[in-house]
């Protein structure tokens, strides 16, 4: 009983709203056929789970009166761009604003608690777009305005962020928590400073709410710095009088960094900086000179913070100078393990690039990820965004002929060698710590798998700069490699580096064609460095076999596996060679008989004619007679 094809069309009439279509399919089938259509999934939901999400109501109660769907299956629906797992109906109608139909599955005995993968409940998605109604309702029903998400996000915080006052104040009168933290210590203070909202704000304090720090010693005061909203930043100094002189300083230092480079305005920058400056040796207080800085970063050009009016006064002519104080300034007061700190440097790198200036670029771009590397956990997602931003820029720099055919004509310098090798000695890194964490609970094969993909898009630069690189270059290029491939790492599918290498379903990180696989020059240098032409993946295919099974094969691959011990007459998993594999006729390709050694060609006889060699052959040799 194949109901495949009756599935899509019930998920598809469920996902339009196409009743009459729905009703006729179903009044053709079993009870037993009804019951299992409407409990499967298509693209990962339920019917019942379409209908709610896009607000069909007579659908929805057709599926639950006469379908007897079930109102609680989850499944996996679209919001914005983002996928949401483990998403109950309930939970779809109350994020999409559909009121009538939260109403009807509440009143059917939906669980107003319940919550997706992330633990996300109703409640919290009809706060996420503001759909008060729906909140209310909720609410009086029984829902836990307190539930968190797996970030320890709660309603009232996420209400705030959006900017919804109206559902802010009634979860305040409700007694919500103003002060509770998340996993990462912010308030709702903090995300109410974030958003640039001051009437909820006002709000909150009434309430209450007290000027905490987060995980990153943040206050509101300067997470409202930060993202540049001046409004907060002025509530909060002049009106509640609360903070120290000191805080006062960084706050307006900040916000001044923040208008260099978020709101591209110097002018303002400048004022700010020359209030906080005045507040430093206002006459009336002790001096709070500027922390002095002890080893200048080359990727600053060395520049240091102004310590006096009159040096202040000097930058203005400067707009790139006042760049790098802005970048001095945000490290100095948010460190270097705030998000904000790397993401500006590498924000400012990426304005050099677009100018043509590459080595700023590079240089900022290098000192960011030092920063990421020695504070962040292995594999973390903005380390890998570093990553990735150098297998971009690095591609482009080679892709001239891709480049210069654009609108923009400027002539693209050619990659330091020294560069190229400093970021993929720093991956590599990442890709070895990340293997030392498989076999610890919560690793992320995800994000491994990314970090492998983009090591593997570096060392494609690399190999292309092979030929225009001295003898001495090209054994440290060599050597950086091995290192690579002696750790034997394996990626999804227990794929090799060359399995990788040799089909284009790899990844793909970069858009210009430098880095694009299969890739005949990387095959090379991972065959010259000891990579193992014969390791099978979980398939039992060889790098030659994915070679056959690429869209697009190319013979220099060919012949650099079979030239470096590849074997033509290895079976994988499903009893397929090479040559079965492959779409052209084998002899047209390469001569059978040039890769075809005598020891190859006794094992396929012990294995065609089932001869049992176990207990006669040396057990070296059992895995080799097995792949034939």
């Amino acid at each position: 009983m194949n109901l495949e094809p009756d599935a899509k069309i019930i998920f598809n009439a469920a996902r339009e709203g196409k009743l009459r279509r729905l009703r006729s399919l179903m009044e053709q089938l079993s009870p037993e056929e009804v019951r299992i259509l409407v409990n499967s999934k298509t693209y990962g939901a339920t019917p019942l789970v379409m209908a709610c999400r896009n607000g069909h109501l007579e659908i929805t109660k057709y599926l639950v009166f006469h379908c007897k769907a079930d109102i609680e299956m989850t499944g996996s629906v679209l919001f914005d761009g983002e996928t949401i797992e483990g998403a109950p109906p309930l939970w779809c109608a109350a994020a999409a604003g559909h009121y009538s139909i939260v109403q009807f599955l509440v009143f059917e005995g939906a669980n107003v608690n319940s919550t997706t993968q992330t633990n996300s409940t109703p409640l919290r998605a009809a706060c996420f777009d503001g759909h008060y109604n729906i909140v209310q309702f909720l609410v009086k029903k029984g829902a836990n305005i307190e539930v968190s998400n797996r970030h320890g996000h709660t309603c009232l915080m996420i209400a705030c962020y959006k900017g919804h006052y109206l559902i802010a104040k009634y979860l305040l009168a409700l007694k919500a928590d103003v002060n509770r933290k998340s996993v990462k210590g912010n308030t709702a203070l903090h995300d109410c400073a974030e958003s640039g909202n001051l009437e909820i704000l006002k709000l909150l304090i009434e309430h209450g709410a007290k000027m905490d720090v987060d995980s990153y010693g943040m206050t509101p005061l300067l997470a409202a710095s930060v993202t540049g909203h001046t409004a907060i930043v002025e509530y909060i100094i002049d009106t509640l009088g609360t903070t120290t002189r000191q805080e006062v300083i960084n706050a307006l230092e900040l916000l001044g960094a923040t208008y260099v480079d978020k709101g591209r305005n110097m002018h303002v920058a400048y004022e700010l900086w020359r209030k906080a400056m005045a507040l430093r040796y206002d006459s009336n207080h002790p001096t709070i000179p500027k922390p002095s800085q002890v080893i200048p970063v080359e990727a600053y050009e060395y520049a240091k913070e102004v310590q006096t009016l009159e040096e202040l006064q000097e930058l203005v002519s400067d707009p790139d100078a006042m760049r790098v104080q802005a970048l001095l300034i945000r490290e100095r007061i948010l460190g270097p393990a705030h998000p904000d700190t790397s993401y500006y440097i590498r924000f400012r790198g990426a304005v050099y690039a677009d100018a043509g200036r590459f080595s700023r670029c590079i240089s900022l771009w290098n000192y960011a990820l030092d920063m990421q590397q020695s504070i962040l956990e292995p594999l973390n997602p903005l380390t890998q965004s570093s990553l990735v931003s150098f297998t971009e820029l690095f591609s482009l720099m080679m892709d001239a002929d891709s480049f210069n055919s654009s609108s923009i004509s400027r002539k693209i310098p050619t990659i330091n060698f020294s560069d190229i090798m400093m970021v993929l000695k720093k991956c590599v890194h990442e890709v070895s710590a990340g293997a030392t964490m498989k076999d610890k609970p919560g690793f992320d094969e995800t994000h491994f798998q990314r970090v492998l993909v983009i090591s593997l898009h570096l060392c494609c630069v690399l190999a292309k700069l092979l030929p225009f690189l001295n003898a001495e270059q090209r054994h440290e290029a060599h050597s950086l490699v091995y290192s690579l491939v002696c750790q034997k790492i394996r990626g999804n599918g227990n794929r090799s580096f060359l399995h990788y290498v040799c089909t284009s379903k790899t990844g793909v990180i970069s858009r210009y064609s430098t880095c694009q696989f299969p890739c005949v020059s990387l095959v090379r240098m991972l065959c010259r460095t000891g990579a193992d032409t014969n390791s099978t993946d979980e398939d039992g295919n060889t790098p030659l076999h994915l070679t056959a099974l690429s869209p697009v094969h190319k013979l220099e691959i060919v012949h650099t596996l079979l030239e470096h011990g590849a074997h033509l007459d290895t079976v994988n998993n499903f009893g397929l060679t090479f040559k079965d594999l492959l779409s052209e006729k084998l002899h047209l390709i390469v001569n059978e008989v040039q890769y075809t050694t005598l020891a190859c060609l006794a094992a396929r006889v012990l294995r065609k004619n089932s001869i049992p060699f176990k207990k006669t052959v040396p057990i070296a040799l059992h895995d080799f007679i097995l792949q034939h």
